[in-house]
């Protein structure tokens, strides 16, 4: 018998091994031992030690990357990733499919499917010619970040694609999307050793999991036992046609599908489906939420489209809030970064939904007082949409005799500051900048994912670098280059790690104006005002230099935003703060884009859906550039809508308005 080239047996060992895999990990039904599949693997690695020229990207030797990932590069979704919106009652259902039906042409049937609302991450996977290619989060709905080194760890996901002989498709180019998740059991487990190592504990399974899909080293996640059900396929090169036969598909090329799913031919099937999964819930080893409801034609989710980020064809129907009860041990105050306090419920650990709850939120005094809640009672907890827990009401049948009264602390339990109480105001405030929980707090908001993004630059960091006198307020994060030295030396950091963290900070610097004015923290300014503001003031000196009047003009802008704006700025401090952060080399102004053409002025464009060939926002930076204004509604002034996939109600309206289309083939030869 004629031994078999290094090549031949490479691409055997693969086929071997792919099967092995699929079987074990998606059917759950393996047909070999460990020791067996192992020694395929070892043999596998041998060979390709020896002819390294052989190695390909989807090689089952290749799911588990040494290097590591320092940038997780943005990938704009070719179709948004839009979130559902949530229905909580029967009514809300039927209210759904009247919806549906009414936006369907008179008499066509309608046919749902219903899945399991899996708690979990949700992903983004690319395959061309058959081959995993590209991994990414939802972020935004419309641009996410790359993933693919660490989703390759997770072995339920298939580096290349089955291709059953039944199979009539090609699927040259396809993306399928799905739910990365962390079983109940195993989140467990990963706890019970971080306890006996005396680390910190994960508050749930999805919060786990999200942490380790972002982790910087693939070996790391490949350490996590992470899952992952697939619920939606689009092929580039196919028509498909139902969302049923779609999770068929899926199954038959590879993929992990939950079989929970039940194809419903009216409303009150789907119903039954809901109710049914209501009781059952807890007998899952994962956690769900819900049930996703979704029309089964494509054909009809097409004519039925988007509305603002969510889609008409699908809602989530979420169960009700989990409660339990247990011993309110204490209250204590707690101290946020702009001097609020907030009362929290110390409690007798108790399982709820996934995870062991010892708080949860008191809101304010106002709150405590209207639900009577003392010391010592025994109290109702839910958690609130299944997240944060809250205490919903008093056991008042079970109140000890020695139950406490809550009185309103005198002075900041942590700095030991006076307090002050704001006219019209529930919440109660320390008026000390320099307090250290405030200034804990102030930097985490700063260095967080929505504000400076600031990878690595977590809780457990933040509290170190504030105790041992590294950070004294957030613009003291731009000169710990300074003390890389020293910093290298704290037990448990290291070269790399210190390394990764001062890249991370040099790459904030790119930030725009406004995530930097969100991450500086005025009160009531959120990521969206920030925008606003920024937009309208263009630059930090004009918002600094605005009266309440200038800023109360802007949409949506009110008094108390506006009075807020200016306290903040009108305090030293504060002034000084954003000048150390104007050195560092932060944006405090938005960069105007150069007209370097009138082809466009006067036109007025607006865009709406995705464009393949640009975002929309280097879309309308090309608009400005060549002259032309770029409006956010469509009006009888607009002069042209740009349409890429997936549009939205701007597309209707300008249909109505008898306003020229454009797609975006015609858009790009208008700009070259």
């Amino acid at each position: 018998m004629m031994k078999k080239n290094p090549q031949q047996r490479i691409e055997e060992l693969r086929k071997l091994i792919n099967e092995h895999d699929y079987r074990y990990y998606v059917l759950a039904e393996p047909i070999i031992s460990d020791y067996e599949y192992d020694q395929l693997v070892n043999e596998l690695i041998q060979l390709e030690k020896e002819n390294p020229h052989l190695i390909t990207p989807d090689s089952p030797t290749q799911r588990v990357g040494s290097d590591l990932t320092n940038v997780f590069n943005p990938v704009v979704h070719k179709i948004p990733m839009l979130s559902l919106s949530n229905t909580y009652s029967e009514e809300e259902m039927y209210e759904f499919d009247r919806r549906v039906k009414e936006g369907l042409p008179r008499g066509e049937k309608v046919e749902y499917v219903c899945e399991l609302k899996i708690d979990g991450v949700s992903v983004s996977l690319r395959y061309k010619n058959g081959i995993l290619v590209t991994a990414a989060t939802r972020g935004d709905g419309t641009t996410g970040e790359e993933i693919t080194n660490n989703v390759k760890t997770i072995r339920s996901v298939p580096l290349s694609l089955r291709k059953p002989s039944s199979l009539k498709l090609n699927l040259d180019d396809i993306e399928v999307r799905g739910e990365i998740y962390m079983e109940i059991e195993a989140f467990k487990k990963i706890n019970e050793e971080r306890e006996l190592n005396g680390e910190k504990t994960f508050a749930n399974p999805r919060n786990l999991t999200a942490g380790t899909i972002k982790l910087l080293e693939p070996q790391l996640v490949a350490k996590r036992p992470l899952k992952i059900f697939v619920y939606y396929l689009y092929s580039e090169t196919d028509e498909l046609s139902t969302h049923f036969e779609n999770l068929k598909i899926l199954s038959e090329i590879g993929f992990r599908v939950n079989p929970n799913y039940r194809l419903c031919k009216n409303i009150e099937e789907v119903m039954d489906f809901c109710n049914e999964w209501e009781e059952k819930r807890d007998k899952l080893p994962y956690e769900i939420d819900g049930v996703v409801v979704k029309v089964n034609s494509l054909k009809q989710q097409r004519i039925l489209g988007n509305i603002a980020k969510s889609p008409r064809w699908a809602v989530a129907y979420k169960f009700k809030a989990k409660q339990a009860k247990t011993r309110l041990k204490k209250i204590i105050w707690q101290v946020g970064r702009t001097g609020t306090l907030t009362p929290v419920a110390e409690l007798e650990p108790v399982f709820l939904a996934g995870s062991t709850i010892s708080r949860a939120t008191l809101h304010n005094i106002d709150e405590i007082r209207r639900k009577d809640i003392r010391e010592n009672d025994i109290v109702v907890i839910e958690k609130g949409g299944d997240v944060i827990p809250k205490v919903v009401e008093v056991d008042l049948s079970q109140r000890p005799k020695d139950s406490q009264v809550v009185k309103l602390p005198s002075k900041c339990p942590v700095c030991n500051s006076n307090l002050f109480r704001p006219e019209n105001e529930v919440a109660i405030y320390c008026e000390n900048n320099l307090c250290p929980a405030q200034v804990k707090g102030r930097i985490e908001h700063f260095a967080s994912r929505g504000a400076m993004d600031i990878t690595g630059l977590g809780e457990a960091l933040i509290n170190l670098f504030v105790d041992r006198g590294f950070l004294k307020d957030y613009s003291d994060i731009y000169q710990l280059k300074e003390h890389r030295e020293e910093l290298i030396k704290i037990e448990r950091l290291g070269e790399k790690s210190v390394d990764n963290l001062l890249a991370a900070i040099e790459k904030s610097k790119e930030k725009p104006f406004d995530r930097v004015l969100f991450a500086i923290g005025i009160r009531y300014v959120g990521a969206g005002v920030a925008k606003k503001l920024a937009d309208h003031f263009k630059s930090i000196d004009a918002l600094i230099n605005a009266s309440e009047e200038e800023i109360e003009s802007i949409h949506e802008i009110g008094p108390s935003i506006s009075k807020s704006v200016k306290r903040f700025f009108s305090d030293k401090n504060n002034l000084k703060l954003i000048e150390k952060l104007k050195k560092a080399g932060l944006k405090f102004k938005i960069d105007e884009i150069r007209i370097t053409s009138d082809k466009l002025k006067g036109k007025s464009f607006v865009l709406t859906g995705t464009l393949s060939s640009m975002s929309r926002e280097e879309a309308k930076e090309k608009i400005i550039s060549l002259g032309g204004h770029v409006l956010s509604a469509v009006s009888k002034n607009t002069d042209y809508v740009v349409v890429g996939d997936n549009p939205g109600s701007k597309f209707d309206k300008a249909k109505k308005l008898g306003i020229t289309i454009l797609t975006e083939e015609d858009f790009l030869k208008m700009i070259e």
